[in-house]
């Protein structure tokens, strides 16, 4: 916020200029001048009917600075309370609902996902590619729904255990697909069913975390 007052200073320049016996002739009230809102005051030089103040004490009143540029004066005022930036509000602890649901659901999908696949290696029952590509674009759905929910620092925090968790599962499922491809049976040897213990704990985890509606970083899903 600025003010331009070089018509101030103009007038207070020629009234400090004028001889003794002009101002003589102007008696001076004792008046003072406040700022409400702002603590201090000064004294008001009155000479022919008006009231002057001197911009040096405005700006010591108002906190504000002056600066000079040719034959112009500035005063550029603090901002006021309404100006001044407002913090972000703190977020909601805790899980929102709508990021709880879409969790669920996109650990329902993986879990038949999961079940799927191994009991596909274990029984020697194939799965078909276009299965899986449904089962794939059905997690993607829910984990973007997921991402969109998040909506506290809670969210935001176990969003990527649940990346971590559809990453997983689509390794496990390409390492199946592949072996699928090499040979009509799948060995259980070959197949690393760590990761898929690695899956189901994330997902026990990330319930046990809802349900306390509190995050907690789950070791299984890294």
């Amino acid at each position: 916020m600025k003010m331009t007052i070089s018509v101030v200073t103009v007038l207070l320049t020629a009234f400090l200029m004028l001889p003794a016996k002009v101002i003589s002739q102007s008696p001076q009230k004792a008046t003072t001048f406040k700022i409400s809102g702002h603590a201090g005051e000064a004294q008001i030089l009155q000479l022919n009917g008006k009231s002057y103040v001197e911009i040096e004490t405005l700006a010591r009143l108002t906190k504000g600075t002056l600066s000079f540029k040719a034959n112009q004066t500035t005063l550029t005022l603090p901002p006021s309370d309404s100006e001044a930036p407002t913090s972000p509000p703190h977020a909601k602890a805790g899980f929102s609902t709508a990021f709880i649901q879409a969790g669920i659901e996109e650990m329902s999908v993986i879990r038949e996902w999961r079940i799927a696949i191994v009991n596909a290696v274990q029984n020697n029952t194939p799965v078909s590619e276009d299965w899986v590509s449904t089962h794939h674009r059905l997690a993607e759905k829910h984990l973007s729904l997921a991402s969109a929910a998040a909506s506290t620092d809670d969210d935001r925090s176990a969003f990527p255990q649940l990346t971590a968790e559809f990453n997983n599962m689509q390794k496990l499922s390409e390492l199946y697909l592949t072996l699928r491809k090499q040979a009509s049976a799948i060995s259980q040897d070959n197949f690393d069913l760590s990761l898929e213990e690695q899956i189901l704990s994330c997902a026990r985890g990330f319930v046990t975390m809802t349900e306390s509606h509190e995050f907690q970083d789950q070791a299984s899903c890294h």
